[in-house]
């Protein structure tokens, strides 16, 4: 750390900067409760999903046998886009998921058994709903990130920058009010130094 200069003009520099952090921290705690809040609600949504998606999965379990004997399946399960968006929460650009587009399966009910409609529909579910969830975690990442970024900041101004102007300042104010003293304690000096020359010259 570098040498705090023990001047005036450095003493009003510290008290502003002392000012400004001041300011500035509680904006800063301010995002931090923010990111902190939607850390956990994009913690609470992916949850949500995942518990949707094991339900899709345990109502899929008495027929799900039935899929492997129907190699054809991907045919009529055809993912043709995802339908990706951005917003912005307390400041952090992050993706969302507008849709999902499937293919429009092609399914000739004579030739097919009467369960490929449900499976299909049931299928798409489950990849829209997994979409969601890569979504969604990937929000988190990005939330969690700028929290952990907006700590660092916090604890910077908090625990280092507020702490050092603080003490920049006292140790200055030491040291002028030791200057103002000696340099009063010298101005008597020359003055009692004065009046004793001019005693003497007036005692000739």
């Amino acid at each position: 750390m570098a040498k705090v200069k023990k001047t005036k003009g450095e003493l009003k520099a510290q008290r502003g900067a002392l000012r400004r952090y001041h300011r500035f921290l509680p904006t800063l705690e301010l995002k931090k409760r923010q990111l902190q809040r939607e850390v956990r609600h994009a913690e609470l949504m992916w949850r949500e999903h995942a518990a949707r998606e094991a339900a899709l999965v345990e109502s899929m379990r008495p027929w799900v046998k039935l899929l492997s004997s129907w190699p054809d399946l991907a045919a009529y399960v055809r993912l043709e886009h995802l339908d990706l968006e951005s917003a912005n929460i307390a400041g952090v650009t992050v993706p969302t998921l507008a849709g999902v587009r499937f293919a429009e399966p092609a399914i000739d009910y004579f030739a097919t058994p009467p369960w490929l409609e449900d499976a299909v529909v049931a299928l798409c579910e489950l990849i829209a709903v997994r979409a969601e969830q890569l979504v969604l975690l990937r929000q988190r990442e990005l939330l969690a990130e700028e929290l952990r970024i907006t700590s660092q900041r916090v604890n910077l101004l908090e625990k280092v920058m507020i702490v050092r102007a603080e003490e920049n300042i006292r140790v200055i104010r030491i040291a002028l009010g030791d200057a103002s003293t000696a340099a009063v304690a010298r101005a008597k000096l020359a003055k009692s130094k004065i009046a004793e020359l001019r005693s003497g010259v007036a005692g000739e």
